[in-house]
């Protein structure tokens, strides 16, 4: 309660009363022996303030005493919300009620970001309110403003709320280390002892908001990544990876921003952002099945534990280090990755043969060519279908499991006509092939999904098999000779979302066949192929197989783990950045890999030290349910002489961009000893004078130079 009156002994000096009704209240305002009275007096020169039972009564000059009079309503709101008043929150509380009069101070000094053992990270600026307002409101802020205005902690705090809140699954925190010119070899000791300098402060601010303990553990899984800008560049693969695009296999190090490679979900994805690394360390990544590529030590990959798929949780993003030395769990492969998750789309291509006809014929044809093509099964249904699937085709018996491929004749057609399998096989380059030598054509492999499965299921129909076990899903096995058509196959496999495995048989030494009656002996190894399919595609045509294979439920769920990391060496490398929702898309041996940050709140602190070639790198690093926050004092700036802050161009080029918000924070915002304020304050008029005189002086030059002209 407030009353005001006129002391009757001079106009302009009015008295107020304020009631308090809670005695503790009262208590706390005051301060210990009224230090906080005492300091709310000194602030307010000319104000009397005198405190009896619950009665506060200010005395003083109208505008003064209306200052002092909100600034104490203020500390009292403050304190029924459960703030401890002292000299620093008063004299805060007074700078937003001059600054900012239409803003409630306590709205500010209780908004709660993040709380840990009763002590709570909120603003206690209106600019840093306003700061942790924009950093809710959108996707990328750059906080920028002189040291102490809690840019990097309340940055921090608001990832770990996040975190907490599971609005993301990780944060990175990273900082460029310009002190060592990002080149940390030449500093004593191991890789963490030479980084630890440099990202100190973030890890301080860190364990002010989450129990140190669980800490390690955070960032053992990657939930918690703390690294230097250098190493956020470099997930990255050799130059000469190929990576799968509409029209097969490319180079990484060809590709250019706008081209499309093939997404985890098979359909194309343009690639946003191609970024050269120099040479770097490589690591080979090999599954069980036997795929494998080279990734750097930073390379990016989606993976889960039996642990997530267990508990139903999205694959984690860990990088290629951080599994090197956890890769088994109780002997088990630890870290599964993604498959594709349907068949890849590619354009579709003219072709000669039907390709469950060419299926057939590269499993158990005769394509020397020295002959009329033929086929040679046991199952007179296979004849049938090849029949019907080659036009102008007659499938006539010859004997046991022989079939001659007859060309049909028409009434007046001459003998030089060239039989339809024969020009097929020609123009496919596979005429004169042997069952060592076969291979499947470009023009198949990276065909629709139609035309690549028909293939595979003419092949499996002739040349592979079911395998069953007692208790088990069905396994499909495939058989041949030729080492070429062993990796086509597995390429087909794979590219419709399943895996195989590969393993060798030797013809020296095995147990001869039966021709005839007459043993013959095998001239080349075989290789054997064990295959595992998605549900819901049918690897085969042939009823007694097909039935065989939907008897025993199927081929069971196609999974590939990771089962050695191994250092490779060093290799030119680039990275590339793509549209795709989840940041993934498919290189070599079809594994899906992973090269931007999804999920996750990514912090640049000390930006003012990047280059903007550094920053446009950080930015294009952004995946999709990201958030970004660059924070920096483009007033000091370590960069060699010569070299421009990106921060300090960052504003110019991407002002008005939707989704990106500048916060500047200033002197007024430090939160530091009062007399760091005053010395950003002293600095900041120091250097406006500076750039003052700089103009008079330029202008004094021009005039005279003009006058000289004139004469």
């Amino acid at each position: 309660m407030t009353d005001r009156s006129d002391n009757g002994s001079n106009a302009s000096t009015i008295t107020s009363t304020i009631t308090v009704g809670d005695q503790s209240s009262l208590m706390a305002l005051l301060g210990r022996a009224d230090e906080n009275l005492r300091y709310i007096e000194r602030r307010h020169p000319g104000v009397d303030l005198h405190v009896r039972g619950d009665t506060i009564t200010l005395t003083g000059l109208n505008g003064a005493l209306h200052a002092a009079e909100r600034l104490v309503k203020e500390l009292l709101a403050l304190i029924e919300n459960g703030e401890n008043v002292d000299p620093d929150i008063i004299r805060r509380t007074e700078n937003m009620l001059k600054s900012a009069p239409g803003e409630r101070p306590v709205d500010v000094l209780t908004q709660n970001i993040v709380s840990k053992r009763g002590k709570a990270i909120r603003p206690k600026t209106i600019g840093q309110k306003r700061y942790v307002e924009a950093i809710d409101a959108n996707t990328i802020v750059f906080g920028i403003g002189p040291a102490g205005t809690g840019k990097t902690y309340l940055a921090m705090a608001k990832a770990v709320q996040a975190l907490q809140s599971k609005e993301i699954n990780r944060i990175i925190l990273t900082r460029p280390a310009v002190e060592a010119g990002e080149r940390l070899g030449f500093l004593p000791g191991t890789l963490f002892e030479k980084i630890d300098p440099y990202l100190r402060p973030l890890y301080d601010a860190l364990h002010d908001m989450i129990d140190p303990g669980s800490i390690p553990k955070l960032m053992e899984s990657g939930t918690i990544e703390v690294a230097p800008l250098a190493f956020m560049r470099g997930r990255a693969h050799p130059v000469f990876t190929n990576v799968l695009t509409p029209d097969g296999w490319r180079p990484i190090g060809e590709l250019e921003v706008g081209d499309l490679v093939v997404g985890s979900n098979g359909e194309p994805t343009p690639v946003l952002g191609v970024f050269p690394q120099g040479k770097k360390e490589m690591y080979r990544v090999t599954a069980q099945d036997g795929a494998s590529v080279l990734a750097c030590a930073e390379h990016l990959w989606a993976v889960k534990t039996a642990s997530d798929k267990r508990r139903g949780k999205p694959y984690r993003i860990l990088e290629t280090q951080e599994m090197i030395d956890d890769l088994r769990v109780h002997h088990q492969r630890k870290y599964e990755l993604p498959l594709v998750s349907k068949p890849v789309e590619f354009p579709e291509r003219e072709v000669p043969m039907d390709p469950y006809a060419l299926g057939l014929l590269l499993g158990d044809g005769c394509l020397t060519g020295s002959t009329t093509p033929s086929f040679s099964t046991g199952d007179p249904e296979l004849a049938a279908a090849l029949e019907s699937a080659l036009p102008g085709i007659e499938v006539r018996h010859k004997s046991g499991p022989d079939y001659i491929l007859n060309r049909i004749a028409a009434p007046g057609d001459v003998i030089t006509i060239a039989n339809p399998v024969t020009a097929a096989l020609r123009e496919l380059e596979l005429l004169g092939t042997m069952s060592h030598n076969k291979d499947i054509p470009e023009r198949y492999r990276f065909n629709t999904a139609e035309v690549r499965l028909a293939l595979l299921q003419g092949l499996l129909d002739s040349d592979g098999g079911p395998v069953t076990q007692s208790g088990r899903t069905c396994r499909i096995q495939y058989t041949t000779t030729s080492i070429v058509l062993r990796d086509h196959v597995i390429e087909l496999v794979q590219s419709l979302g399943g895996i195989a495995y590969s393993r060798r048989r030797p013809a020296a030494g095995r147990k001869p066949g039966s021709a005839r009656g007459r043993d013959v002996a095998h001239r080349q190894d075989s290789h054997v192929i064990d295959i595992r399919l998605p549900e819901g595609i049918e690897p085969f045509r042939l009823k007694r197989k097909a039935d065989k294979y939907r008897e025993f439920g199927g081929g069971g769920r196609p999974m590939r783990f990771i089962d050695s990391i191994e250092y490779a060496g060093e290799e030119e490398a680039v990275c590339i950045q793509v549209a795709a929702e989840d940041s993934l898309y498919v290189t070599e041996d079809y594994l899906v890999t992973h090269n931007t940050l999804n999920d996750a709140f990514i912090i640049l602190d000390e930006a003012q030290n990047t280059t903007p070639e550094q920053m446009k790198m950080f930015l294009t690093r952004l995946g999709f349910g990201s958030k970004i926050v660059v924070t920096g004092d483009v007033t000091q700036v370590d960069l060699p002489g010569g070299t421009t802050s990106g921060l300090r161009v960052v504003r110019d080029i991407l002002e008005g961009v939707e989704d990106v918000h500048f916060a500047t924070l200033r002197a007024e915002d430090v939160v530091r000893h009062q007399l760091v304020s005053d010395i950003v304050n002293a600095y900041e008029k120091w250097d406006a004078a500076a750039e003052n005189h700089r103009g008079n002086a330029g202008k004094g030059h021009r005039g005279n130079r003009g006058h000289r002209d004139h004469q």
